[in-house]
């Protein structure tokens, strides 16, 4: 039997138990469907979603670990039923240089256009 922070944390889903601990208290993970409190047990079958921002992942418990494993056991730990990662969430951010100050209109025009955030059609980007 495992706790479903501890094994959130010993999968490697979350970096420190408290931050799984805090992502069940606040709704972002649940237990086959419903909302559920950090000392719920899990076993075997279970089906565990994780909301991040943009994107839910879902995965299903094949294994139970109490304890913090490596990444190579702990893949074996889950299937994962997540969809693809949205592209948007894979793009790095762009940085401007120190001391440039804030974007114009025409940068962040642009900015947005390479984002694809964009309204088509909207304006023209020289």
């Amino acid at each position: 039997m495992a706790r479903l922070d501890v094994w959130l944390w010993a999968v490697r889903i979350y970096k420190t138990r408290s931050m799984a601990t805090n992502a069940v208290r606040g709704g972002h993970v649940r237990l086959n469907g419903d909302p559920v409190k950090p000392a719920r047990v899990v076993k075997p079958g279970d089906r565990v979603t994780v909301k991040e921002p943009g994107w839910t992942r879902e995965f299903e418990v094949k294994q139970l670990f109490t304890k913090r494993v490596g990444h190579s056991v702990a893949i074996e730990a889950y299937v994962d039923h997540s969809p693809e990662r949205p592209m948007h969430l894979s793009v790095p951010m762009g940085r401007r240089d120190r001391g440039a100050g804030r974007p114009t209109k025409r940068d962040r025009r642009r900015i947005d256009h390479l984002i694809g955030r964009d309204e088509p059609g909207r304006h023209t980007i020289e």
